[in-house]
């Protein structure tokens, strides 16, 4: 029988008005809770799209991925109650695929995982879906994990599903670009369980922020290195 638990799905978006709206309309509402969006100083109608759509809008002026990520654990820390049992993330331009979060969820519903990355390596990618820097870092990146930390990954997707529990265990703490690698490193260092799913993967709506340009690019690659050598 299935065993109903709390999920609470954290996006964090900057201008992502054609997208987060989709986004949230693909979100599987009978097996989530709250839908927190995370503005990280949009100048569109990202917020609005998001708030029509009922979603939690939280603001976080501090630019960086990883501080729209810490805003919105801060909201599940202090307004909800009950915690969440599970808690996912998920991206606001429309490139990951919503409806499979449900394979996200099942290993850790059953108790074979804490941490459960949406794999794109291992599902189905549209053509230009991942720029060819992008393919090469997530492939430099897990194997650097997989040396050094003796973890075997194949993506730094940012489509994952993580127990509560697990979360605050990890004490995260990346403000930018590393916040996906920190939570998969941390996973290993403490002796997580970790699981990955295949996760299909189509171009996404607008230009990305980091891939998009090659500034965004080279801050993105080096700060993923950088964090993997300063856990070791």
């Amino acid at each position: 029988m299935y065993n109903p638990q709390v999920v609470d799905v954290i996006i964090p978006v900057l201008n992502e008005q054609n997208a987060v709206g989709l986004v949230i309309d693909e979100i599987p509402k009978n097996r989530v809770r709250h839908i927190i969006v995370v503005d990280n100083g949009s100048t569109d109608d990202t917020m609005q799209v998001a708030k029509d759509r009922g979603a939690i809008v939280l603001e976080e002026s501090a630019r960086g991925y990883g501080n729209a990520c810490l805003r919105g654990m801060s909201y599940i820390a202090n307004a909800t109650d009950p915690k969440p049992d599970i808690v996912v993330f998920l991206d606001g331009d429309h490139s990951d695929y919503p409806a499979h979060m449900p394979a996200l969820l099942e290993p850790i519903r059953v108790g074979n995982a804490d941490l459960v990355i949406g794999s794109r390596a291992l599902g189905r990618k549209e053509a230009g879906a991942m720029t060819p820097q992008q393919i090469f870092g997530n492939w430099l990146a897990t194997y650097l994990l997989r040396v050094l930390y003796r973890v075997q990954y194949t993506d730094l997707g940012p489509f994952r599903a993580v127990s509560y529990a697990a979360l605050l265990q990890m004490e995260m703490k990346d403000k930018t670009y590393g916040w996906t690698v920190e939570m998969q490193l941390k996973a290993a260092k403490l002796k997580m369980k970790i699981a990955e799913v295949p996760v299909n993967y189509r171009n996404r709506i607008g230009v990305s922020k980091i891939s998009g340009t090659v500034k965004g690019t080279i801050l993105a690659g080096y700060k993923i290195i950088q964090t993997i050598f300063r856990y070791l």
